[in-house]
This record gives structure tokens, C-alpha cells and sequence, in this order.
């Protein structure tokens, strides 16, 4: 599968086009008469249908059988006899696709084609495909998915400001460690990731037709030029502002806002054997886990609501789309984090959605976070969905509009109790950094629900947690989006879900909050 190009801001930052290779098997159609005259014989066909496979959980396996004829005027059916069902792309085809099940153990799936000419008995063939557990990931116990600087390589954009020295880049350590007989892994880093950009035009467009292009930049539009590798922090021509915004710190990188990055000393633990929760721990602002290039996780808020009274709570990768770098990053408190996916990273971890997407970090409770892709072209499917405010709806308010939100956003069967007023969906509203949105339903967090009956098809579809369990990688999350038109967007709850779905121990990251709206961290 190609690798997706970043596209320009069309709803979202930092999503990008949708390449789809299109491909299929033609078919020739003779303008002459292929009927045979009485005296000729319709010969017995002959089928193959292949040679056995041996493949892993999560590969697209594909079945060909060979078919000789006298013509092509027969029907041909692909049928499973054993083994975890699969689901065939086309069934009625020679040739036809399907991806491996996750299996704890080796298992062999049989298959067999029939094919009927109409004439003679249809003739048929075997062909079995042996599937492999693929290797458990020891998850935080396998050092090798985290992006360890082992070479003391520092930034050339971002210095330690009491040393003038570069900041170290990636993760500096991965170490083992047990604390009152729970084992963990502790991770060291300093925060800044080294990304490397090579410039698009697409990323040339998104910042120069940006809505405030002649006060957010310099000279009203971007230094940078197509083919540009830029570093993480090098100056593209923004006028950097708030907190730590010198050039000891990217100046030019980072649109106009609160913050800009500083070296962020930290250690973090997680689980080595995360356990489930056995309460309703929701996360709130701040670190809620780790990528494994050391930069920060923060879940789907801002911090800020409308009117600031609580209500209405705005959806950080919504309100805060021009706020963020081109790899859809930024800084709050010195802390460099991501709210949703990026194509940075998935370049850094060699996720072009061609499988199951790989760990993308880790949250606080321990469980890894996976990124979009559920298998090849497949992505993971978060099970929140958008309110319908309509009156007849179970989800809305008696005026259509935004008076009212769910009493339990996880059971909407409880129904609504009035609040204070929302915007209407076509109200222009105003983000911190001065851009101007419209309101349109899905803006704010009370606009979304959990749609239980969506988590209960299972497949791609994930829980309430933003997440699912299978046999290879027992339960993880995945960062989520989907597609929109001919580009893919950020999904709620975009990473994981408003809940964790383990269990905190006493020296996570991040703790369970009490869902209180105080406004925004300091500086971010």
C-alpha cells in the first residue's frame, strides 16, 4: 500500500490524502459467436487450486486457482471447510483475498474452489493456508518498540536552557524495575522527538492558506520550500509567541500560542502486566501516557469550554487544529504532546496501513497504544458516534439544538437533562489563539455518545476505552480515524478513550480526575 501524503487543512490539521491503488481483473469480451456447433464437444475442465500457505496472524492472504477451459464460461465458488471462519473479499472469483485470523496457536484453514462450466460436473480443488501465531508482544517489556537515542544525539533547535547544550531527542533509556513486587518498565526522557520533515507542497498550502496567514507568519507565508527536510523546530516562518517562544526553543516552528517546547525531564512507569479497572477512572489534563519517541500523550481536551462556565467542553484537535506544528504537535508547560494521530510518528514506527498498525506508545495504566490501521486497508473503528439533536431522538433536545446534554454518556437510555445553552451548529466561535470556527456538531465533547450496540460487533469496531482485545496482543488501544471524502481525520476520542480501561498504580504518569473544567494547564 502507498504511504498516505500529508494533505492541507481542509476540516482538520495535519490529515492527509487518501491513496488508493485501484486494480481488478478485467474481462474480454469477443464480439463473435462463441456458441460450438453440434458436433463440437465441450472438454472437462481442470482446476488448481494452489499450493499451500503458510502465513501470520494479520496478513492479507490471497487464493489463486488456475482453470483451463475451452472458454471462459463457467462459474467458479469459493467455499471454507475448517478452521476460524474468515470472510473471502469476492467468493464468485478465481482469485480471491482474505486476512489471516489472530490464533493463540498454529491452525490450518482449509478451503476449496468449485468450478462449473454448465456443461459438464463441476470440478473441484483444495488448498490449505496454515496460519501463525504471530509473537506476542511483551508490550512494555520489549525494549525494541521504543525509539532509544543510543548514540546521545541531542537537538540543533531546541537547547537545555540552563546549559545552552541541545536537548537529548527520543527516549534516553529503557530500564526494568520492580517496586513492592510489581514489576515495571521505567522509562527516561527529556521530551523532544526528532522528527524530520520532508517538505510538500501539500504542507507549503496548508500553512500559507491558513485563516491568519499574514499575522501568524512573518512575512504572511512559509520560508519553507518544496523538497525542504525540515527539523523538528526549525524555523518555518511562523512568529512563535507565549512561553519559552525564543530561538533557544524553535522560534519559527510553532504557530502563535501559549508555549513553545523546552527539555522536560521525566520518568515514567508502566505495568508491565496492566490489569483491568474495576472503576470509572476518567482522564483529564496533561500526560496521560507516552509515545515511544518520549514525546507526551494528552487526551481530547483543551482544557476550555464555551463561555468558559464548564459547558460544552471544546475537543482539542477541533479547537486547537491551527494551533499545532506540522507533524500536529505542541507545547503546554514546556511539555511537547500530540492530542490525535500523526503522520510523523507513523513514519518514525513504519506504519503505512498496509497490517495491523504497530505500538504507537503506551498509556499510563500500562496498555499499549496501537495506531490506526486494524489490518491491511482496514481501520480500527471507534464506537463513539456524533449526538443527533433532533427532538425525536433519543439523543436530543426538545428545541434541536444544544439545550440539553446526556444524562450518561455511556447509556443514553438514561436520557437528557437540560443544560445551559450551547451555540447553534452554524455560530462562528473564537479559540484561544484567535482563530474563528464554526460550532458545527461534533465541536464540543457533550456532542458525542458511546454506541454500545457498535462495540458489540467486534471486528474493528473498539469499546468504550477506545480499544479492543485480541489473541495476538491481548487488549490495547488504538489511535483513531477515518475517512472523509479523500482524506482521513482525527476520530474521537482520537487516542484513548475519556476513560482509562486499567488500573493506575501509585507511580503513574497520570491519575484519575475528577472531571472538573478548571481552564487550560498553564501555558498550553
Amino acid at each position: 500500500m502507498a504511504k498516505k501524503q500529508l494533505t492541507s487543512y481542509s476540516k482538520w490539521t495535519n490529515v492527509f490524502l487518501l491513496c488508493v491503488l485501484l486494480g481488478g481483473c478485467g474481462s474480454d469480451s469477443s464480439s463473435g459467436d462463441d456458441s460450438t456447433s453440434e458436433q463440437t464437444t465441450n472438454s472437462a475442465l481442470t482446476v488448481d487450486a494452489g499450493d499451500a500457505q503458510t502465513v501470520t496472524s494479520g496478513d492479507t492472504v490471497t487464493l489463486t486457482a488456475s482453470i483451463s477451459d475451452d472458454d471462459t464460461s463457467y462459474g467458479v465458488s469459493w467455499v471454507q471447510l475448517s478452521g476460524t471462519d474468515v470472510t473471502l473479499t469476492d467468493s464468485t472469483l478465481a482469485s480471491t483475498s482474505f486476512i489471516a485470523p489472530a490464533v493463540s496457536s498454529a491452525e490450518t484453514l482449509q478451503f476449496q474452489v468449485s468450478v462449473d462450466d454448465g456443461s459438464n460436473d463441476a470440478v473441484t480443488d483444495t488448498v490449505s493456508v496454515t496460519v501463525s501465531a504471530e509473537e506476542a508482544n511483551d508490550d512494555a517489556t520489549n525494549d525494541s518498540v521504543w525509539i532509544i537515542n543510543t548514540t546521545n544525539e541531542v537537538s540543533s533547535r531546541i537547547l537545555d536552557s540552563s546549559t545552552g547544550v541541545g536537548v537529548l531527542v527520543n527516549v534516553q533509556s529503557v530500564e526494568d524495575e520492580t517496586i513492592d513486587a510489581v514489576d515495571y518498565t521505567l522509562v527516561t526522557s527529556q521530551g523532544i522527538p526528532k522528527y524530520d520533515v520532508t517538505v510538500t507542497q501539500d504542507i507549503i498550502d496548508a500553512i500559507n492558506e491558513r485563516p491568519k496567514a499574514s499575522s501568524d507568519l512573518v512575512t504572511g507565508q512559509t520560508t519553507a520550500s518544496v523538497g525542504d527536510i525540515v527539523e523538528f523546530g526549525e524555523d518555518v516562518g511562523y512568529i512563535s509567541s507565549g512561553q519559552n517562544c525564543d530561538t533557544n526553543a524553535g522560534y519559527g516552528y510553532w504557530p502563535p500560542g501559549p508555549a513553545c517546547p523546552t527539555e522536560d525531564e521525566r520518568e515514567v512507569y508502566f505495568p508491565k502486566a496492566p490489569q483491568a479497572t474495576t472503576e470509572e477512572c476518567e482522564n483529564g489534563l496533561g500526560k496521560v501516557g507516552l509515545f515511544v519517541n518520549g514525546s507526551s500523550v494528552y487526551n481530547w481536551g483543551d482544557g476550555m469550554s464555551y463561555n468558559n462556565d464548564g459547558s460544552w467542553q471544546n475537543l482539542a484537535p477541533v479547537a486547537e487544529q491551527y494551533d499545532v506544528d506540522i507533524c500536529g504537535g505542541h507545547s503546554a508547560n514546556g511539555d511537547y504532546h500530540h492530542h490525535f494521530y500523526t503522520r510523523c510518528l507513523a513514519d518514525l514506527v513504519g506504519d503505512s496501513g498496509d497490517q495491523h498498525s504497530p505500538i504507537y506508545g503506551y498509556a499510563a495504566d500500562g496498555y499499549p497504544i496501537y495506531g490506526p490501521w486494524q489490518s491491511n486497508g482496514q481501520l480500527a473503528v471507534s464506537a463513539w458516534q456524533v449526538r443527533d439533536y433532533s427532538s425525536s431522538s433519543a439523543t436530543g433536545c426538545a428545541d434541536n439544538a444544544r439545550s440539553c446534554t446526556l444524562v450518561d454518556q455511556y447509556d443514553i437510555s438514561l436520557g437528557t437533562e437540560t443544560a445551559t445553552q450551547g451555540p447553534e451548529f452554524d455560530d462562528v466561535v473564537e479559540t484561544l489563539s484567535g482563530n474563528q470556527l464554526v460550532a458545527e456538531n461534533g465541536y464540543y465533547f457533550e456532542d458525542y455518545f458511546w454506541n454500545s450496540e457498535l462495540t458489540a460487533q467486534g471486528g474493528a469496531y473498539l469499546d468504550q476505552f477506545n480499544g479492543h482485545t485480541d489473541s495476538t496482543r491481548g487488549y490495547h488501544y488504538h489511535i483513531t480515524i477515518a475517512q472523509e471524502n479523500d482524506a482521513y481525520v482525527p476520530a474521537f476520542p482520537y487516542i484513548i478513550g475519556t476513560r482509562f480501561a486499567g488500573q493506575l498504580q501509585d507511580n503513574a504518569v497520570a491519575s484519575c480526575s475528577t472531571g472538573t473544567v478548571m481552564g487550560p494547564p498553564p501555558g498550553g
